[in-house]
C-alpha cells in the first residue's frame, strides 16, 4: 500500500487509492473496447460521486434502482441512466423518466401498467430470470427458488412485447467469467428465440472483472460471440469490479478488554460501516494481520476485533498480530469501497466515516467529513 494511514487526521475514514481505481478502469476499458459492449456503473455497489470525473471517460453511464440513484446518475453522467427496480411507484415514474434513457420492468404486469406513460425516447426492457444459480449465498442469489426478480420462461408473454426493445438478466455475484458462460447457455436455451427480436441485452452485474484471477479474455470472447450471433448491443453493469481493492478503511483501537480472549474495541463498526461482514457474511482483510487468526490459542497476540455500537453481535472477527495491540493503534481494512459507503447507517448515533482520496501526485484529500446533521436529519 502506497498510502500512509497516519495521514488520516481522524478515524474512521474510507480512503480511495486513486491509482488503484485507475488500474481497474484500464481493465474495464479494455473489455469495453475489445468486446464492443457498453459498461455502466451500478450505483448500488459504488456511488462515490466525487470520483465520477475520473470514472466518466471509461464508463458510459450508470445503472440505478431508485429515484435518488437515478438523479445522482443523471447529475453525474447525463441523461443516459439505465433504470431497473422490482416495482415502480406511480408518483415517481415521471421523474424517473426525466433521468433515464433505459427502463427495465420486472414483470409484464408492471410493463402493462406503465406502458401508456412511457415517453417515446425511452428504451424499454423486461428482466428475465435465467433460472440458473451461480451464487451460493442465498441473500445475494437473484435466481434462488421463488425469487421475485425477473420473469421466468414459463411466465414470459411473447404477445406483449410491443414496445420492448431489450432484455435484462442478472444472476451473478463476485463471479468469474466461466459463471457467465454457463449462464448464457441457460439464457439462450430459455429465451434464445426472443433475443433475436431485441436491440439490446443487459448482462447485469456481479462480473468480478478486475479480480486478479478473472478470465478477461473469456469475457471478451463471450460478449463478442453473443453480439455476433444475435446482432444486439450488450451491456454489462459491474459496480464492485470498478472499486475492487481500490480503497481502505482506517480505524483506531479505542480499548482492549478480556473475557476469555483479548477483545479490541475499534472506532468503526461491522453493523454500521461494513454491514456485509454480518450480512454476507465475509471476513475482511487487515494489513499486517493474519486473516485466519489462531483458533487453538497458541498465538499470544490474538484479538477479537469488535465495533463501537451497543449491538452485542457487532463483531468483525478474530485476528492475530505479530505484536500486541495498543490503545490508539491504527488498523487498515482493505477493499472497503464497494458495498460499504452505499450501505452505511448511523445506528446508535455512530458517526459515518470520513471519505478521502489518496493519489501519489496530489497526496491525501478529505472530500467529506460526517456531521451531527447527517445523523439528525435522517430521523425527522
Amino acid at each position: 500500500m502506497s498510502f500512509d494511514p497516519s495521514q488520516v487526521e481522524s478515524t474512521p475514514a474510507y480512503v480511495c487509492e486513486e491509482e488503484k481505481l485507475k488500474k481497474n478502469l484500464a481493465i474495464i476499458d479494455r473489455v469495453k473496447r475489445e468486446a464492443g459492449c457498453k459498461i455502466i456503473l451500478a450505483l448500488k455497489g459504488f456511488a462515490m460521486f466525487s470520483l465520477f470525473p475520473t470514472i466518466r471517460p471509461v464508463i458510459d453511464t450508470v445503472s440505478a434502482s431508485s429515484l435518488n440513484e437515478a438523479r445522482l446518475g443523471y447529475e453525474g453522467f447525463g441523461n443516459g441512466v439505465h433504470l431497473y427496480a422490482p416495482a415502480y411507484r406511480d408518483e415517481e415514474f415521471d421523474d424517473l423518466q426525466s433521468y433515464s434513457s433505459y427502463i427495465s420492468f420486472n414483470s409484464f404486469a408492471q410493463w402493462s401498467r406503465f406502458k401508456p406513460k412511457v415517453r417515446d425516447r425511452i428504451k424499454c426492457g423486461i428482466r428475465i430470470n435465467p433460472e440458473h444459480s451461480e451464487v451460493d449465498t442465498g441473500i445475494y442469489n437473484p435466481c434462488a427458488p421463488h425469487s421475485r426478480l425477473g420473469v421466468t420462461s414459463a411466465q414470459f408473454k411473447e404477445d406483449e412485447l410491443e414496445g420492448i426493445s431489450g432484455l435484462h438478466f442478472h444472476n451473478l455475484c463476485e463471479n468469474n467469467s466461466d459463471a457467465l458462460e454457463r449462464t448464457l447457455v441457460e439464457v439462450e436455451k430459455r429465451f434464445g428465440h426472443i433475443i433475436g427480436r431485441m436491440e439490446w441485452v443487459n448482462f447485469g452485474g456481479g462480473h468480478h472483472i478486475t479480480r486478479d484471477d478473472y478470465d478477461v479474455d473469456l469475457l471478451i470472447s463471450l460478449v463478442k460471440s453473443f453480439r455476433e450471433r444475435y446482432g444486439v448491443e450488450v451491456i454489462l453493469e459491474p459496480g464492485e469490479a470498478i472499486a475492487l481493492n481500490a480503497g481502505i478503511l482506517v480505524t483506531s483501537v479505542l480499548d482492549i478488554v478480556n473475557n476469555g480472549i483479548d477483545i479490541a474495541i475499534l472506532d468503526t463498526s461491522a453493523s454500521t460501516h461494513m454491514p456485509d461482514v454480518l450480512e454476507m457474511p465475509y471476513r475482511p482483510s487487515i494489513i499486517g494481520a493474519d486473516p485466519a487468526g489462531s483458533a487453538d490459542g497458541t498465538d499470544s497476540h490474538l484479538y477479537r476485533l469488535t465495533g463501537t455500537t451497543c449491538l452485542a453481535g457487532d463483531v468483525i472477527g478474530d485476528y492475530s498480530f505479530s505484536e500486541p495491540l495498543k490503545i490508539g493503534d491504527r488498523l487498515v481494512f482493505t477493499d472497503m469501497l464497494h458495498y460499504t459507503m452505499v450501505k452505511n447507517t448511523t445506528f446508535n448515533g455512530v458517526a459515518l466515516p470520513s471519505i478521502g482520496i489518496w493519489s501519489e501526485e496530489k497526496g491525501y484529500t478529505v472530500v467529506r467529513k460526517p456531521s451531527y446533521e447527517d445523523y439528525r436529519d435522517r430521523l425527522s
